[in-house]
């Protein structure tokens, strides 16, 4: 079973993304409702550093890795960013202010801390691995 792919930096790679953890997964008696949560933050994750820290760039590339290990589900994304975009600094938005001012968005890494049971994110130059990771029982 492979369990790593390089894509390029476009937003029409986020179907290979998703296909390759969904079938990943299938392997795990995992239900349905669980396979889709996981593919679910593994592609905003992704989609955040195709669109906001790689602009799309289809010259940049993502390293997506799997692994299952004593009932734990991990992958790891990593990228060479040349943006500013800087994922470890995230901080949970106010959901309260959001929908005061209408805003749209900004919600998608709420949505992955609250699916999966650890999210990392290191950051060194231009050099960032993420890592979530789900346990599974």
């Amino acid at each position: 079973m492979k369990n790593a792919i390089r894509v390029s930096c476009t937003r029409r790679n986020l179907k290979v993304v998703r296909d390759f953890v969904s079938e990943f997964l299938e392997h795990y008696k995992l239900s349905e409702l669980h396979i889709n949560q996981i593919v679910l933050a593994v592609d905003e994750v992704v989609a955040n550093l195709i669109i906001h820290g790689n602009s799309e760039d289809e010259s940049r590339f993502l390293d997506v890795r799997l692994s299952m290990k004593n009932q734990e589900f991990g992958i790891e994304i990593e990228d060479e960013s040349p943006t500013s975009y800087s994922p470890a600094s995230y901080r949970e938005p106010d959901l309260q202010e959001f929908v005061r001012i209408g805003k749209k968005g900004g919600v998608g890494m709420m949505l992955v801390n609250r699916i999966m049971d650890r999210v990392e994110f290191t950051t060194q130059g231009l050099h960032n691995i993420c890592r979530l990771h789900k346990k599974i029982v």
